[in-house]
């Protein structure tokens, strides 16, 4: 665990990204396997279910520290962070009376111990304990743990472990470690995995052929388009598809098996049955990429609509009947079990194509009993032919359809996959006036990818480019303030701004980003001096500040006061020219309501 605090204490102190990487590179050289396995597990953002809920903890906190609650609420309230805050009150070991906490003994060894002991024969087998053993356990632990080890150890049991690394600082640290290819980490990191000896060992290893039956590849990411589009060149040499605001995925098809990934690397097939039974039409050995979109009546709904299936439990057939989803399919990564990533683009396209047909007439076989049907598709290397069954890189076929449920198919008069569009024009000026009409199609923008570009790992410049509209904006004033969390804790940092409805300001949105620091510090140093009321850690200031906000979308909304709910609001500037009087009015925001 020693090991393990050290290199989250490195990371924690720098920005510099070399050091980082470095501080990575030293860790991993000399860590056990077992302990590299947790450790990777932890830094790329991957954490187990919380074992302990934040009240109990927060109850053995203030017994162990022998004060009053509200005195660790103060405390809270003052660090930002509970994990720094636990770490700060509780005793040092060596500081603790034999009365006040059970005996270490109740942990499963004695002395120091490497992060993966920790991790599996405390940390996770603490969810199948009673309260009593639970407490008697934490207690034991922060009996023995001291310093930057406890701490590391209360952001592991709060589920709250974050530090500034990427995956990609991580990947680049692995790979100079062990000489593997960067790309082979990167894939064998995607979808499901235990943190084991045998795993991180597999993980560096030099052949790059292996794959698991459900691993996804790792995504393609666009970069903003800053510049104008005619900037890249002719207009032949790129295709345009419209930017559609849902969840990113890729459906699987392997060995008889459908999996649905979404890009924050969840499997989220059984939040969507309707794309995972098209899926089971799909030839085996194909990963397509995509965008799971609420979709009715051939158009595409408001994103808030298909967070109504993303935060249920339950689908219920109501709910599946009034946010029907597709896949809006726009590459193909895998065809006959074949790594097709390094294709050209037009390739994969052409590809994709045959394969959206081909699950079209299967589609419409299976809900309505037809036999089977006979699709035939062109590529760069020939003719495609498929006769009921899936189709093979030799261009034959080899399987029939395999049987399955109807009933989440029979609702869709059209497939549940779908082909994301090719915008065409005739040149980049007629491109523009179709990208001007983006909010009107319920879209972000455009996407501009090279014709004969390679589906790469992660965001690469000069092959996609997203080319978004200008997002809504609206001038709204200050009414809350919050303290931020970790580096930002002694700091108000988190905001909630207000417009006006008649003569009442009403609570419109909350940001937290966009100010720099010195004018964080001047936004700190007026609500310390303006605050009006306080509701534990919300502190009530005098409405005087204004401030641009900007946000990707907007509806209708029963759950908040304003009956507005905006996506992804951030600070664009703050508005010292304007009064408060002079912020926007909720008729205003409502005029911006797609359709109104």
């Amino acid at each position: 665990m020693n090991l393990f605090a050290e290199l989250y204490t490195a990371l924690d102190e720098t920005n510099r990204t070399s050091a980082k990487v470095d501080a990575l590179v030293r860790y991993f050289e000399c860590a056990d396997p077992a302990d590299a396995a947790w450790a990777l597990y932890f830094l790329i953002g991957r954490r187990p279910r919380q074992a302990v809920s934040m009240p109990r903890l927060r109850a053995w906190a203030v017994e162990a520290a022998a004060i009053p609650d509200w005195l660790f609420g103060e405390s809270y309230d003052a660090v930002g962070d509970f994990a720094e805050t636990v770490t700060l009150l509780v005793p040092e070991p060596g500081e603790w009376h034999p009365a006040d906490v059970a005996s270490a003994s109740v942990l499963p060894f004695d002395g120091p111990q490497p992060l993966h002991r920790w991790v599996e024969a405390v940390l996770l087998p603490l969810r199948e304990r009673d309260e009593a053993e639970q407490r008697a356990i934490i207690l034991a632990a922060w009996a023995t743990l001291g310093g930057a080890e406890r701490f590391v150890w209360n952001k592991l049991i709060t589920g709250a472990f974050r530090v500034g690394v990427s995956q990609q600082l991580v990947v680049r640290a692995l790979a100079r470690v062990s000489g593997a290819d960067s790309a082979a980490i990167t894939h064998r990191l995607m979808g499901e995995w235990q943190p084991s000896a045998a795993f991180y060992q597999a993980l560096l290893a030099h052949d790059s052929a292996d794959t698991d039956v459900s691993r996804p590849y790792p995504f393609c990411l666009a970069y903003p388009l800053d510049d104008a589009p005619e900037t890249l060149g002719p207009l032949a040499e790129w295709q345009a598809e419209w930017k559609w605001d849902g969840i990113r995925a890729q459906l699987i098809r392997r060995a008889g098996q459908v999996f649905l990934w979404s890009r924050g690397e969840d499997l989220i097939s059984d939040r969507f049955p309707e794309i995972t039974a098209i899926g089971a039409l799909l030839p085996d050995g194909v990963v397509i990429d995509g965008e799971v979109l609420p979709w009715k009546d051939g158009t595409v709904l408001p994103f808030a609509q298909l967070q109504r299936r993303i935060g249920r439990r339950d689908l219920t057939r109501n709910v599946l009947d009034e946010v029907p989803v597709v896949l809006l399919a726009y590459d193909l990564l895998e065809l006959d079990g074949v790594d097709v990533r390094d294709r050209p683009l037009t390739w994969r396209r052409a590809q994709l194509e045959w394969l959206v047909a081909l699950v079209a007439g299967r589609f419409e076989g299976e809900t309505r009993g037809h036999g089977e049907q006979e699709t035939r598709g062109h590529g760069e290397q020939g003719t495609w032919r498929q006769e009921g069954g899936g189709v093979s890189s030799a261009g034959f076929v080899s399987e029939k359809p395999s049987s399955l449920d109807n009933a989440p198919l029979l609702r869709y008069s059209a497939t549940p996959l779908l082909l994301s569009p090719i915008v065409t024009a005739t040149d980049w000026n007629d491109l523009a006036a179709q990208w001007a009409m983006s909010r009107e199609r319920n879209v972000e923008g455009m996407m501009l990818k090279r014709r004969e570009s390679a589906y790469r790992v992660g965001r690469v410049r000069g092959d996609w480019w997203k080319w978004k509209v200008a997002p809504y904006t609206v001038d709204a004033v200050l009414i809350y303030a919050q303290r931020g969390s970790g580096k930002r804790a002694s700091l108000y940092t988190d905001y909630t701004f207000a417009v006006w409805d008649g003569d009442r300001l009403v609570p419109f949105a909350k940001a937290y980003s966009g100010l720099t620091d010195e004018e964080i510090r001047q936004v700190d140093a007026f609500v310390r001096r303006n605050t009006l009321e306080k509701f534990g850690p919300v502190r009530t200031v005098t409405p005087e500040l204004v401030f641009e906000l900007a946000f990707e979308g907007i509806q209708r909304s029963a759950r908040h006061k304003s009956g507005i709910a905006v996506r992804f609001p951030r600070i664009l500037r703050w508005r010292h020219d304007k009064r408060p009087a002079d912020a926007d009015t909720i008729e205003t925001v409502r005029t911006m309501l797609p359709g109104d």
